[in-house]
């Protein structure tokens, strides 16, 4: 520490101001000084670090349970009091000022008010801090009406029930881990898999970690161990968020492998990424760092700062995109990387004419490991240079997912939601952080996160031709609603099925990229020969990498259309 020299002009000057700035007389002693019964005069001051923290939102769900803690100097005792009758909410003592709050159930919504009253002491005038929030029933969710018809449309109409329910749908929601692996005996099990798949969950983690070659070239057991690995998600019928790291502590170093031998790792991993494209849901840059996170690094320059510095991540970067083939995509950890290695700004992102075409910058997406942790989400965005503004736009063309890291006033309900429609959120890990998502939880969004991860495909209504006969021409529109966050973002089919009375089927395409399925309104009209008079006809949103595999294809969020055993959407029934 550096320490300031007087010299003895301005060491008198500074004397001189001490005796003007002192007290002169009793007259002048600060009105918080008070006397206490021995007759001592003692300071008499509001305590400064009297707080109440821990409260999850300005509303809570009836029957929760949450921590509040108080921080304090004083060592008064402490009285709280509510607004509500005991039967409502109930605290207990845990610990040292830590106080577990339990609420009842209210027939109606109920704002409560908790005081927590400190007595006087003779540092500490009283003092009490009030904490309010409003107890909410858990309210059921309900689908919207009916749409008013088009008038746009022609032809005999059908309305469809939308469904409330979580979808199990591929490549969205929230994702489980498989695990970080180091060795062979790690291979991913095809009961792990099958095991993910029962509890909800259609993508999973996993990292590979490449300590044990950061020398030289991975071990052909340890890539059998990777292929071993990527069967099992397709037997399961899951598909993988893919990393690749060598160190997962600051503490073990080097924290990477030097550049080429990264890059050589990177050749003989080729094969497999080409050959398991069908189960790579998408790939994270990782390699570069701790855990893969482009942070912590040893051989890719720590802190970049010019367009050089960028140079060894970029060639990364273009080595990845060439491993995978061009129908997948690469996610780096911040917007920053992609701005400043390929040298972008705010008016140079993605629109809808250049996405999805195959393109390096179509092929580069993000992932935030640090989700609502901050004002720039613990380093994520950098706030002055338009990043946040750049992944709001790319991240309707390409993939956005990650975790959160640590509770904050950024995790809340209402910023949560509308930072996952901003940046069109497709994915979640739901093992991490459970502070955050219990507070979720207990706020009461968790359920519509969950079913809005990613596209969600609501069938509305279909117009078509009212006396169909077979051989002639055949009308027919859809309505269908994204009330996701996200447009399904991997190239997928969508065809009809029309199947006769005697199990005949016959394809047609439908004309529309389900990439292009923004969130909103989406009208699809087509027509083609019909078959038959008689029949059923059918939506089908299958994977064009695993086209017979069902547990691969889009179930539309309505009552009683999917098919599991086909993976077909039933729209209509011609008799």
């Amino acid at each position: 520490m550096k320490r300031l020299k007087l010299y003895p002009l301005a060491a008198l000057c500074l004397a001189l101001l001490a005796c003007a700035c002192s007290p002169a007389d009793k007259d002048n002693e600060p009105d918080d000084q008070t006397t206490d019964d021995g007759g001592q005069t003692v300071e008499n001051l509001t305590d400064p670090r009297l707080t109440v923290s821990g409260l999850p939102s300005s509303t809570i769900l009836a029957g929760s349970a949450f921590n509040l803690t108080v921080s304090t100097k004083s060592d008064a005792s402490m009285k709280i009091t509510s607004t509500v009758a005991e039967s409502l909410i109930s605290w207990k003592s845990y610990g040292k000022n830590t106080y577990r709050v339990t609420l009842g159930t209210p027939e109606s919504d109920t704002p409560v008010t908790l005081t927590f009253s400190q007595e006087a002491t003779s540092q500490y005038a009283a003092a009490a801090k009030e904490v309010s929030f409003t107890i909410i029933i858990q309210k059921e969710a309900t689908p919207p009406d009916p749409p008013e018809a088009d008038p746009n449309l022609s032809g005999l109409r059908t309305v469809y029930q939308e469904t409330m329910e979580d979808i199990l749908n591929p490549e969205r929601g929230l994702y489980t881990g498989a695990g970080d692996i180091r060795n062979t005996s790690g291979v991913v099990t095809l009961s792990k898999v099958q095991a993910a798949r029962k509890s909800g969950k259609s993508i999973m983690y996993v990292g590979f970690y490449l300590t044990n070659f950061m020398d030289g070239d991975i071990s052909q057991d340890y890539l059998d161990m990777i292929q071993a690995s990527m069967d099992a998600f397709r037997e399961g019928g899951v598909k993988c968020i893919l990393r690749f790291a060598y160190q997962n502590s600051e503490n073990a170093t080097p924290w990477d492998a030097p550049v080429d031998v990264v890059l050589r790792h990177v050749e003989q991993l080729k094969p497999i990424l080409q050959k398991n494209a069908d189960v790579i849901f998408v790939m994270q840059a990782g390699f570069v760092g701790v855990w893969g996170e482009w942070y912590y690094t040893t051989y890719f320059n720590m802190s970049p700062s010019r367009t050089a510095d960028y140079a060894p991540r970029k060639q990364l970067t273009d080595a990845l995109l060439d491993a995978l083939p061009e129908n997948r995509e690469v996610q780096l950890r911040t917007p920053q990387f992609k701005m400043r290695m390929y040298e972008l700004g705010i008016t140079d992102t993605l629109t809808a004419t250049v996405a999805h075409d195959g393109s390096p910058m179509s092929r580069l997406g993000g992932h935030n490991d640090c989700f609502g942790a901050s004002s720039n989400d613990s380093g994520t965005f950098d706030n002055e240079k338009n990043d946040r503004e750049f992944w709001k736009a790319e991240t309707r063309y390409t993939i956005m997912g990650g975790e959160t890291c640590k509770e904050s006033n950024y995790c809340l309900c209402d910023a949560t939601l509308k930072d996952l429609v901003d940046y069109h959120w497709t994915y979640l890990n739901s093992g991490f952080n459970t502070s955050v998502i219990n507070r979720w939880k207990t706020s009461g969004c968790f359920d519509e996160i969950v079913r809005r991860l990613g596209y969600r495909l609501v069938l509305l209504d279909s117009y078509r031709t009212e006396n169909p006969a077979a051989g002639e021409r055949f009308d027919l529109a859809l309505r269908i609603a994204n009330r996701g966050y996200a447009a399904p973002m991997n190239p997928r089919n969508a065809t009809l099925v029309f199947v006769d009375g005697n199990g005949q089927k016959t394809e047609f395409d439908l004309g529309s990229d389900p990439r292009t399925w923004q969130p909103g309104m989406h009208v699809i009209q087509t027509s083609f020969t019909l078959p038959a008079a008689k029949g059923t006809l059918y939506l089908n949103l299958n994977d064009p990498m695993l086209p017979d595999r069902p547990e691969y294809s889009i179930a539309l969020a309505n009552k009683d259309l999917f098919d599991s055993t086909t993976g077909y959407n039933k729209i209509l029934e011609l008799n």
